[in-house]
C-alpha cells in the first residue's frame, strides 16, 4: 500500500486557486492547466453526469436535479425528482444514465429517503423525456439506521451490473469493535451493492445463500465511501472513503471481502485523539491500497482515460474537502494496482464534491462554497 503524510507526498505541487481568474495558470508536474467555470449559481452541486444528447445534468444536495445545455444552466430544475431528507449530510447524492440510455431514457438517482423518524440511502430510476422525469420506480433501498454518512454512489461495470455505496451512518465504534454494524452482514452499513438494472440481485453475489447476509453486498466493512469508479481498461472497481481524523483509503473493491472499519484503520478519534482499531493490519482483513495521514475528506473519483491530458492517462484522481483540493494518483508500473506517487494539482478551490471525465475528454469538478470560492461546476484545460 502506499501512504500519504502530510504535505511531503513525492511530487506534491500546493498551489492556490482562485476560479474568478479563469486564464489563471496552475502548473503540474506533466501538465499545466486552467479552470474555466462551467455553470455557478448553484447550490451544493453533488454530481454530474451527461447524456448522449450533449446535455450536462447536475445534481444539488437539496433535492434539485439541474440541466446545462449548449453551454447554459436551465433556469429551471428537472420536475418529478422525489422528496429527499436534506438535513445534515442528506440530499441528493448521484446522477447516473443507464448504459442504454439513448433507447429507454432510464436515469438512476441515489438520495437520502425520508423514512419513518430519519432517513436512508435509497436508488430510483425514472424515463428522463423532455426534461422531466417520469414513471418513478425504487430499485433499492438500504436497511441502515443513523445520523449521516450515506455513502450513495453510483456507477456500472462492464458487465452492466449497477453498484452502489452505502456509508455507516455514524454509528459509534466502541465496545466490541466485531459486533459494529459495518461488520455485520444482516444490514446495509458500510457495503457496496451489486445489483441488476431493476434492482434484483445476481445470483453470482458473494453472499447469496448465506444465513443472516443480505445477498446485495458486494463487499463490507466501509466507513462513508463518496467516490465510485470502474476502471476504463481492466474493470476493476474502485471506491475511496473517509476516514476519522485521518484514514481516509482509496481502496479495490472484490467480492466478499471484509475493509476492516471499524477493526482496523489508520484514523483516530476527533478531538482526543485516542484510538479507534485494533491496529492497522489483520490478516483476514484487506487492507487499503492507499490511504491518507491526515484526511482530505476525499469526494468524487476518476480513472482518466481521455486524450485533453495524454500523460495523465490511468492517473486516479480525488477530489478533497478538507484543504478543497484536487489530487492525482500515478499509477506503478511495476506493481499493478498500486501508486508511486501523489501530486496536488490545486490547493484552495472550494470542497471538491465530484470529479468526473466529459465526453469532450476535459476533467471536471463539482465544487462547493467556501472560502470565497464560488459554487460551481468548472473543467481543468490544458494551458501551452
Amino acid at each position: 500500500m502506499t501512504r500519504t503524510l502530510v504535505a511531503s507526498a513525492v511530487g506534491m505541487v500546493l498551489l492556490t486557486g482562485n476560479l474568478s481568474a479563469g486564464q489563471e495558470v496552475f502548473k503540474s508536474a506533466l501538465h499545466d492547466f486552467r479552470l474555466t467555470t462551467v455553470a455557478d449559481g448553484l447550490v451544493n452541486p453533488w454530481s454530474m453526469a451527461w447524456l448522449p444528447d450533449g446535455d450536462m445534468l447536475i445534481g444539488e444536495r437539496p433535492g434539485r436535479l439541474r440541466i446545462v445545455r449548449d453551454g447554459s444552466l436551465l433556469p429551471d430544475p428537472v420536475p418529478g425528482v422525489p422528496a429527499v431528507f436534506a438535513e445534515g449530510q442528506g440530499g441528493l447524492f448521484d446522477v447516473l444514465p443507464h448504459p442504454e440510455f439513448a433507447s429507454n431514457r432510464l436515469l438512476y438517482l441515489s438520495y437520502a429517503r425520508p423514512k419513518g423518524d430519519g432517513s436512508t440511502t435509497a436508488v430510483i430510476r425514472g424515463r428522463f423525456e423532455n426534461d422531466r422525469l417520469t414513471d418513478i420506480e425504487e430499485v433499492f433501498e438500504a436497511k441502515t439506521a443513523g445520523r449521516g454518512h450515506y455513502g450513495g454512489r453510483l456507477a456500472w461495470d462492464r458487465d452492466g451490473f449497477l453498484f452502489l455505496t452505502v456509508g455507516e451512518r455514524m454509528v459509534p465504534s466502541t465496545g466490541d469493535l466485531s459486533a459494529h454494524p459495518a461488520q455485520d452482514l444482516s444490514n446495509h452499513h458500510g457495503v457496496t451493492i451489486r445489483l441488476h438494472d431493476d434492482g434484483r440481485v445476481p445470483a453470482d453475489n458473494p453472499f447469496v445463500g448465506q444465513e443472516g447476509a443480505l445477498p446485495g453486498i458486494w463487499s463490507y466493512g466501509h466507513r462513508n465511501p463518496q467516490g465510485l469508479a470502474i476502471h476504463p481498461d481492466t474493470g476493476d472497481v474502485w471506491i475511496h472513503e473517509h476516514g476519522p481524523q485521518g484514514g481516509d483509503e482509496l481502496n479495490l473493491v472484490q467480492p466478499g471481502l471484509n475493509y476492516g472499519w471499524p477493526v482496523i484503520g489508520y484514523g483516530v478519534n476527533y478531538g482526543s485523539g485516542s484510538a479507534i482499531h485494533e491496529g492497522t493490519l489483520r490478516d483476514d482483513i484487506e487492507p487499503p491500497t492507499h490511504f491518507w495521514v491526515p484526511s482530505i475528506a476525499t469526494s468524487g473519483l476518476l480513472i482518466y482515460s481521455g486524450d485533453r491530458f495524454p500523460e495523465w492517462r490511468g492517473s486516479v484522481f480525488v477530489g478533497g474537502l478538507s484543504g478543497e483540493q484536487l489530487a492525482r494518483l500515478t499509477p506503478s508500473i511495476d506493481r499493478p494496482r498500486r501508486f508511486e506517487q501523489e501530486e496536488t494539482l490545486a490547493y484552495g478551490i472550494g470542497r471538491v464534491r465530484d470529479v468526473r471525465q466529459g465526453p469532450d475528454g476535459y476533467i471536471y469538478l463539482a465544487i462547493e462554497d467556501r472560502g470565497g470560492a464560488p459554487t460551481a461546476v468548472v473543467r481543468l484545460e490544458p494551458a501551452p
